[in-house]
């Protein structure tokens, strides 16, 4: 897989997948998206609303560059959550990549992520941390799974908050057919919480089908949506 480090609006690295002419995040703001939908949006709304929960359980689809991990890591700290996270990644970036991202420098402009060698620090290890196996890295426990969705299975309410950070539908879509959206339902348990920039009808409809309750949750910088979807909490 080839793959080539592009500048966002806010100043934040992508990655460009030359092979399907896909960026791994927004070109209006990389870190600015990635903070607004899956920490603000994700992580810490679910803390609110569950705030005796003793751990949050988080499945990624699609470790990417690491930008997701690495905020859930920074914020779980500063906030004093325990944090359990599984992600999922069929074609890891190699360590040459990742030491270019600029994370850490645009992080720690924003002074509430922690000091750029910190930031840079963490996100080296999350890279190295070994495939298929459960390690604690960055104070969480981190399970990487080198694989795709479609080949895992997890135990029915393991659990509390979904990342979907697969490449957009019309780039993949064998990854939102209705099925996915089916088990990932199965996986989550009550009052869990699937999160994922992409607001396209159809991935709404399938969520809907699969039995989740959807929000008309508003997008991040002047989008009109990104897509919240509940389970065992329903919306008009």
């Amino acid at each position: 897989m080839s793959v080539q480090i592009e500048f966002t609006a806010d100043g934040s690295h992508t990655l460009v997948n030359s092979e399907l002419d896909e960026s791994y995040h927004v070109f209006k703001g990389a870190l600015t998206e990635s903070v607004y939908v899956y920490i603000d949006a994700g992580l810490l709304s679910l803390h609110s609303r569950l705030p005796e929960s003793g751990r949050i359980r988080i499945l990624e689809v699609g470790f990417g560059t690491g930008l997701n991990v690495l905020l859930t890591a920074q914020k779980a700290k500063a906030a004093g959550l325990n944090v359990s996270l599984t992600t999922l990644e069929p074609f890891p970036i190699g360590n040459e990549i990742v030491a270019q991202l600029n994370y850490a420098e645009c992080l720690a402009k924003r002074g509430d992520y922690g000091s750029r060698d910190e930031l840079k620090a963490c996100l080296a290890a999350l890279h190295r941390a070994p495939w298929d196996a459960t390690t604690e890295v960055a104070g969480l426990e981190l399970t990487k799974i080198h694989g795709k969705l479609e080949q895992q299975s997890f135990a029915e309410g393991s659990f509390d908050l979904v990342y979907f950070d697969a490449f957009a539908p019309r780039k993949q879509p064998e990854l939102w057919a209705g099925e996915h959206f089916q088990r990932l339902y199965r996986y989550l348990a009550e009052q869990g919480l699937l999160v994922s920039y992409c607001s396209n009808g159809q991935f709404k409809r399938d969520l809907k089908a699969a039995g989740f309750g959807v929000e008309a949750y508003p997008g991040p910088m002047g989008r009109r949506h990104m897509t919240r979807a509940w389970k065992g909490l329903a919306f008009k």
